[in-house]
């Protein structure tokens, strides 16, 4: 508790300071430049400094294919920088007195459930936004990744059925359900979706006229970038860009985790009024100072993840998690800050509130390296730091990440054993649940065998054998990730259960299949 309250204390002590730099002069040259090294389609950067928006454009084109560029109001979908403008709501909720932070959430929804009655009753508003629950890291992304047919409530019951890879508030393992039951608190509060709400009391009246809450919405506007990624390859990451399908999203029950979508100019407003804490250009408040001092205070520890030699200097010393940010240091400053992504699209936000600056920087595809070099090469602008070639040394980790990605791939292909299946192929069909997900069908045909997860519409595919009683999918769609599949039989023969995993070691921590525990059931139909 010493070091959480070392980090709060400069948020209610100190006074930013006036920006020492304006945008790089060349800016505009070297991302154009980067952009087009790396191969990504477009970029779009928002930066904000003394409260006043100095860049808001994009470079590239909204899709491939397509002349139609990149402007300051071309929306991006954000991912999981959303968080914190769910966090918003409910500041803005708290200010009213509708609410608490330390509410406990059965308050508000005396149907919800953990899975350990005891974690029912304590945990609060606030655990819902601070990892801190006890759940796996991304445990149970698949009710929403990349789509579902649940509904947000239905998703919100379904957490009862997750049980927990730690005890309540031991240790930190993101996750992006809680959020989702933060949304549907929301409306259990208000009386509006989510969708509604954030729309009208934090995009609108902060200024952020471009901004979409909701997919349909997004559809709606012309001027908005189209996600990509490279999915030709052994794994994804690997070979030329391709245009994905908008309909391959975040399940709208997730949204409150990470389903807006904002332009260069909407991410501006949204940094002024985060560096205002809270205040509006026009004198109103979004939320109040102590609610924005609520939202930077740290609350649950985050370990610290070993960085290569060229990327040391990355490396905080400390960080930790707030409502909705993360909260760490760099070269000796705070740094406020989040990522976000979803299929085809990612977005950095970062705030240096010593500085008064604040930069967004979002991209349509999902070359990670460069978003992570153009973060580091302005956070060392602003913060006056000599040349240090971050855009090079973030795109060589991310291809050495690939590298290593693929290199396990081929030794894991190079050695399964030449044995099984146990059984005839028809001794696998069937349906299995889960608890929290649901019902999964593996069929049998002339082809042989296939597999269908029934609440995610288009997920489905062929199974080819791997070893023993182990599959691996075939998914009729490239962008869903590859998992094996394993049959656990009993001493007859017979299937007792399914469980699976992700064939790609670097695979996103949403697709979390080892979460699943499928057990066979009677198939009525």
């Amino acid at each position: 508790m010493k070091v959480l309250r070392l980090l709060a204390l400069p948020l209610l002590l100190s006074v930013a300071a006036p920006a020492w730099a304006d945008p790089p002069a060349d800016i505009g040259e070297s991302v154009e430049a980067l952009r087009q090294k790396v191969g990504a389609p477009g970029v779009s950067i928002a930066i904000v400094e003394d409260g006043k928006t100095t860049l808001a454009r994009g470079w590239g084109v909204r899709k491939l294919g397509e002349s139609a560029p990149i402007d300051g109001e071309t929306i991006f979908q954000t991912g999981s920088t959303g968080k914190a403008m769910t966090a918003a709501v409910l500041a803005v909720l708290v200010d009213e007195g509708r609410i608490a932070w330390d509410d406990p959430v059965i308050k508000h929804m005396p149907w919800f459930r953990m899975y350990d009655p005891w974690v029912t009753r304590e945990i609060t508003i606030r655990d819902l936004l601070v990892h801190r629950s006890g759940l796996g890291l991304g445990q149970g992304d698949l009710m929403f990744v990349p789509r579902t047919n649940l509904t947000r409530k239905q998703t919100a019951e379904h957490v009862a059925f997750l049980k927990p890879r730690t005890s309540f508030r031991s240790a930190y393992a993101y996750d992006n359900i809680l959020y989702a039951v933060a949304g549907q608190l929301i409306e259990e509060v208000t009386g509006q979706r989510w969708e509604d709400f954030i729309r009208e009391r934090v995009l609108r009246a902060g200024g952020m006229k471009n901004a979409t809450s909701d997919s349909e919405d997004r559809f709606r506007i012309p001027n908005r970038s189209w996600p990509h990624a490279r999915l030709s390859g052994v794994l994804r990451g690997i070979g030329p860009q391709q245009v994905l399908d908008e309909r391959d999203e975040l399940g709208r029950n997730g949204a409150p985790a990470g389903g807006l979508a904002l332009s260069a100019e909407d991410m501006a407003a949204w940094l002024k009024i985060q560096l205002a804490h809270g205040a509006l250009p026009d004198g109103k408040r979004l939320f109040s100072e102590k609610q924005a001092a609520e939202m930077w205070a740290p609350v649950t520890p985050m370990p610290i993840t070993p960085l290569p030699d060229a990327l040391k200097p990355a490396q905080p010393t400390q960080q930790a998690y707030a409502l909705g940010w993360q909260v760490q240091d760099y070269r000796g400053h705070r740094i406020i800050q989040h990522g976000g992504g979803v299929f085809g699209s990612i977005t950095r936000v970062v705030m240096i509130p010593d500085k008064n600056v604040g930069f967004a920087i979002m991209m349509n595809s999902e070359d990670s390296g460069m978003l992570l070099g153009l973060t580091y090469e302005l956070l060392d602008h602003y913060l006056d730091q000599p040349d240090y070639g971050w855009t090079r040394k973030w795109e060589d980790w991310y291809q050495a990440r690939l590298a290593g990605g693929v290199e396990y791939l081929k030794q894991a292909k190079a050695s399964p054993a030449k044995s099984g299946p146990s059984l005839p192929l028809a001794g696998y069909a069937g349906r299995y649940r889960d608890p929290w997900y649901g019902d999964v069908v593996i069929g049998s045909g002339a082809k042989g065998l296939t597999i269908d997860f029934t609440s995610t519409p288009r997920m489905a595919g062929r199974l080819k054998h791997w070893q023993y009683d182990s599959f691996i999918t075939d998914f009729d769609d490239p962008a869903i990730e590859p998992a094996y599949v394993t049959f656990a039989l009993d001493a007859e023969g017979k299937v007792t259960g399914v469980t699976m995993k992700a064939v790609s070691q670097i695979a996103d921590f949403s697709w979390d299949y080892q979460d699943l525990d499928l057990k066979p059931v009677e198939d009525k139909k």
